[in-house]
C-alpha cells in the first residue's frame, strides 16, 4: 500500500538530533513529520543502546545544554527511578519521555519503524554513486543531478505500508548522512591529514580508519551467586593487561563500558551487521572475564548476573557531509566567534583508537587512566565554542539541512562535537532555522549568505533559540519586542555574597562532585572564581594542614572575563601575595588585598604554585558561577565542578535583580541569577517596572536549571530545588497567573485577558528545596 503525504518539513532520523528538531520546528508552527526506522526514540540514547547523553557539562560547570533537550533530559529525571552509573543504564522511561513530547505537539507527524529507502530530487533520479580513497580516506565528490528534494520514500515493514513524504525542506539527522548521500550531496568518512587543514589532532597521514561501534552490558544484583557460562563462540579474554594496562578497566560489576567498540577493519556503515556480531562476541567474553577469571573483579561481581546485552550497535562516527562551512579542530580550540553561531559543544577533542577492542590501546584518555593533568588531556580540553549554522546546510542541495554527527565538520572537530547533548542543540537550531526560512521565503543558498554576514535572518534564528530556552555563546536577547529589556527590575530582597563555609547549605548540592575527604590536596594549582562587585578588602580560605609545621600559600588574584576562560593568570594580576596555614584541619586564614574602585566583574583567586601538606576544604555545595578548578596545564585550568570553601569582606552584590534583564540565562560574564537572602524565608518577590504603561500578553520565566553538570549526576526523581514550585504572577497587584507543582525550569504564562500595566511582580510562594527564590529571566511581550 502506497500512502502519500506532504509537510512544510521532513526530518529523518528519530536519535536526539531529530526528535529536538522535530519539536523545534513544530513549535515554530510548520507542519512537520519524523520519520524513524526503530521502534523508539532517542537513538544511541534510546533503550536499545543506552548510551548516556553527554555534552558540555562534562568538562565545564554552567555549561550543560538548555533548551528541548534541556526539557527532556529534566522529565526524565523527574520521572525515572532508575540511577545513573555510566553507560547502559538507560531504561524505557526516556524512551516514553520522547515519545510523550512528540506525540503532544499538534503540528508533528510520526512515523516510527519506519526506514527511509529512497529519495525524490525535482526532475532527477537519486543517486548511487560510489566513493573514492584517492586523498587517502572515504570522498565522494557532489554529483547532485538536481539542487532540490521533493520528497522522500519510506517503507513501514510491519506495516506493509509504502510512504510518500513529500515536504519543501529536509533535515538529514540519520546520523550516517542517508538522505544527503543519496541526493548527491559530497562527503567525507575517514581522516584527512594534519597536513590538509593543520590539525593537531589529525594522524600524519590520512585514512579510511574511524572511531568503532559499541554496544552495551548491564548486569543486575540479584542477591545471591549467579554463575555464567558464556557460547562457545564467545569471545576468550584471559590476559589482564589486555584491561588493566590498555584502557579497558572493567570497574563496575554493573556494566556500561563504552570501550565495548569495534569498527576497522570493519566498515562501520556496509559492514553494520558483522561489526554487530563481533561486539557480542566481544561483549560476552569481557562479561566472562570479570565473571570468572578477573581477580580485581570476580568477588564483586558474584552475586551480579547479565540482564541487558545491547543488540543494536551505537555509531560515533561515519559520512561528514560537505556544508556552508567546515567547521574544523582549530576553530574549536580558539572558540571563534562565528557570527552564525545557532548552538555549542564543549566536549573535548575525543577521538578514539580505530579497532577498539582489537587495537593496542582504547581511546587515548582511558589508555592512560584518565589523568587529569597529562599532555594529552590539556591537548583535548576545549571552552565552550560556537558552531556555525552554516555547517548545517548542505553545500549540493539547496533544500536540505543537517543535524547530528553528519554535520560539516572535519574528523578532528568531529571528535568533539559527535557527543549528543552538542548534536540536539543542533537539532533545534535547524529546526528553527527551517522555520525562519518558511515563514520568510528564503532559500538555504540565501540564508547561508546572510548567515556569513550576520544578518537579520540568522540574527532572527539566534533570538528564536534564545527565547525557546537555547543557549548560544556570545549572543544575548537582543528582542525588540521584549518589553522586559526597557523595565527596571526590584525586588523584596538580594542575597549578598559572603563566600561559602564547608558547612553552608548552597545550590546544586547534590550534584557537587567531591571526595570523601572533602578537600583538594594543593600538590596542584587550584583556584575559585568570585564576583566582585568593585571593591574587595579580604579573602579568606579554609584550609587543612596536614603537616605539624606552619606553611606558606602564594596566592595571586585576577581578573577574568567569563566563568569559562581558564588561562592562568586570567587577563591581568590584581593582587600578589600569600597566607600561613598553621597545622589543623578546617583553620580559615586571611589575606588582605585591599582593593577598591574595580569594575564589577569576576576575580579568580589562584594558588601561585603547589603547597605540599596543603588542602583546600571544600563548601557542600556552588553558588551561580562561583566555581572552583585545577591545574590542567602549565597555562591552563579545568574545572572541578564544585567550590572551595571562602569568604570575602565586604560581601559581593553578586545576585541583584537586575541579572535577569543580562540578556543571558546562566553564569557568562555575570552570575545572570537574581537570589532572595535565603534567611528572610519565603515569599519573596521580584518586580518588573515601566514608566508608562506596556501591553502584556505573555510572561516568560526562567529559573535555574540543572546546569552545574552533565545528567550523570542527576539522582532519580530529581527536581532542581531553585526552580519555584508555587508561584503568582501579579498585574499592578492583581493576581494574573497562579501556578502550583511546578517542577519545570521555563515557563511560558499566556494572560487570560491582555493587559495594560506599569509592573508585573513574580511572587514565589516556594521553591523545590531552596531557601531562597532564584530566577534568571522575565520576558514580556
Amino acid at each position: 500500500m502506497l500512502r502519500e503525504q506532504s509537510f512544510d518539513l521532513v526530518v529523518a532520523g528519530g536519535g536526539m538530533a531529530g526528535v529536538c528538531a522535530a519539536i523545534a520546528a513544530a513549535r515554530e508552527g510548520l507542519r512537520t513529520c519524523l520519520v524513524h526506522e526503530r521502534p523508539v526514540l532517542g537513538g544511541v540514547a534510546s533503550s536499545e543502546m543506552r548510551v548516556t547523553v553527554h555534552g558540555a557539562g562534562h568538562n565545564h560547570s554552567f555549561a550543560r545544554e538548555t533548551g528541548i533537550i534541556a526539557e527532556l533530559l529534566s522529565e526524565e529525571r523527574r520521572r525515572n527511578h532508575e540511577p545513573i552509573n555510566e553507560n547502559g543504564w538507560t531504561n524505557s522511561v526516556f524512551d516514553q519521555v520522547l515519545y510523550d513530547f512528540c506525540v503532544r505537539e499538534p503540528n508533528l507527524t510520526l512515523h516510527l519503524n519506519t526506514s527511509v529507502i529512497g529519495v525524490e530530487l525535482d526532475g532527477a533520479d537519486e543517486v548511487d554513486r560510489a566513493p573514492h580513497t584517492d586523498k587517502g580516506y572515504y570522498e565522494r565528490e557532489a554529483c547532485a543531478p538536481s539542487r532540490r528534494l521533493t520528497a522522500l520514500r519510506a517503507r513501514t515493514l510491519s506495516a506493509e505500508v509504502d510512504l510518500r513524504l513529500a515536504a519543501d525542506l529536509f533535515i538529514d539527522c540519520t546520523g550516517d548522512g542517508f538522505i544527503a548521500d543519496r541526493a548527491g550531496c559530497g562527503w567525507r568518512m575517514g581522516s584527512e591529514s594534519r597536513a590538509e587543514h593543520g590539525e593537531p589532532h589529525a594522524p600524519e597521514q590520512p585514512s579510511t580508519a574511524t572511531m568503532g561501534n559499541s554496544l552495551h552490558i548491564r548486569a543486575k544484583d540479584v542477591g545471591a551467586p549467579a554463575p555464567f557460562t558464556p557460547p562457545q563462540w564467545a569471545a576468550r579474554l584471559d590476559d589482564p593487561s589486555y584491561f588493566y594496562e590498555q584502557g579497558r578497566v572493567p570497574s563496575d560489576p554493573r556494566g556500561g563500558f563504552w570501550w565495548i567498540e569495534i569498527g576497522m577493519p570493519w566498515h562501520t556503515i556496509f559492514d553494520n551487521e558483522a561489526i554487530r556480531h563481533e561486539l557480542t562476541r566481544y561483549a560476552l567474553g569481557v562479561w566472562d572475564w570479570m565473571k570468572n577469571r578477573d581477580p580485581e573483579m570476580m568477588e564483586r561481581c558474584r552475586n551480579f548476573a547479565l540482564d541487558f546485552v545491547g543488540q543494536v550497535p551505537g555509531k560515533r562516527e561515519s559520512r561528514r557531509v560537505f556544508g556552508r562551512h567546515w567547521l574544523t579542530e582549530q576553530e574549536i580550540q580558539a572558540h571563534t566567534p562565528f557570527p552564525d553561531a545557532v548552538c555549542y559543544g564543549g566536549w573535548g577533542i575525543d577521538l578514539h583508537t580505530p579497532g577498539g577492542l582489537l587495537a593496542k590501546t582504547s581511546e587515548p584518555s582511558a589508555a592512560e587512566r584518565y589523568q587529569e593533568d597529562s599532555e594529552y588531556a590539556s591537548k583535548i580540553y576545549v571552552r565552550p565554542y560556537g558552531i556555525p549554522l552554516r555547517s548545517l546546510m548542505a553545500r549540493d542541495v539547496d533544500n536540505l539541512l543537517l543535524a547530528g554527527r553528519c554535520i560539516s565538520v572535519t574528523r578532528a572537530a568531529l571528535g568533539s562535537a559527535r557527543v549528543m547533548a552538542t548534536t540536539a542543540s543542533m537539532g533545534q537550531a535547524a529546526g528553527v532555522a527551517a522555520a525562519v526560512m518558511t515563514q520568510r521565503g528564503v532559500t538555504i543558498p540565501e540564508l547561508a549568505a546572510d548567515a556569513a554576514a550576520g544578518g537579520p535572518a540568522v540574527r532572527e534564528v539566534q533570538q528564536r533559540l534564545l527565547r525557546a530556552g537555547a543557549f548560544i555563546p556570545g549572543v544575548r536577547n537582543h528582542d525588540d519586542a521584549d518589553l522586559a529589556r526597557s523595565a527596571t527590575a526590584s525586588a523584596s530582597s538580594r542575597q549578598l555574597m559572603h563566600g561559602l563555609s564547608p558547612t553552608d547549605p548552597a545550590p546544586f548540592e547534590q550534584l557537587t562532585s567531591i571526595p570523601e575527604e572533602r578537600s583538594y590536596g594543593l600538590e596542584v594549582e587550584v583556584a575559585q572564581l568570585v564576583w566582585c562587585d568593585g571593591r574587595l578588602d579580604t579573602v579568606s580560605l579554609c584550609l587543612d594542614n596536614t603537616t605539624d609545621a606552619e606553611l606558606r600559600l602564594p596566592l595571586r588574584l585576577v581578573r577574568v572575563g567569563e566563568v569559562w576562560d581558564n588561562r592562568k593568570g586570567g587577563d591581568s594580576v590584581l593582587a600578589e601575595g600569600a597566607v600561613s596555614a598553621h597545622p589543623g584541619i578546617a583553620r580559615w586564614t586571611d589575606w588582605r588585598v585591599a582593593l577598591a574602585n574595580l569594575s564589577p566583574g569576576w576575580v579568580r583567586i589562584e594558588t601561585a604554585e603547589p603547597a605540599p601538606g596543603l588542602r583546600w576544604r571544600y563548601a557542600g555545595g556552588v553558588m551561580p558561577g562561583h566555581f572552583a578548578s585545577r591545574s590542567l596545564s602549565p597555562t591552563r585550568l579545568r574545572d572541578l565542578h564544585a567550590s572551595f570553601a571562602y569568604r570575602t569582606v565586604p560581601a559581593q552584590n553578586a545576585f541583584a535583580p537586575a541579572e535577569v534583564l543580562s540578556g543571558v540565562t546562566r553564569p557568562t560574564t555575570s552570575t545572570a541569577t537574581w537570589r532572595s537572602d535565603p534567611g528572610a524565608g519565603l515569599p519573596q518577590w521580584l518586580e518588573l517596572a515601566w514608566d508608562d504603561a506596556q501591553p502584556i500578553e505573555h510572561v516568560e520565566v526562567t529559573f535555574p536549571g540543572s546546569l552545574l553538570r552533565d545528567v550523570h549526576s542527576t539522582p532519580p526523581f530529581y527536581v532542581e530545588p531553585q526552580t519555584a514550585r508555587d508561584y503568582v504572577i501579579e498585574i499592578e497587584g492583581v493576581e494574573a497567573v497562579r501556578v502550583e507543582g511546578n517542577t519545570q525550569w521555563r515557563r511560558v504564562h499566556r494572560l487570560e485577558t491582555a493587559a495594560k500595566a506599569r509592573s508585573i511582580r513574580l511572587i514565589i510562594l516556594s521553591t523545590n528545596g531552596d531557601p531562597a527564590a532564584s530566577v534568571t529571566e522575565i520576558r514580556c511581550y
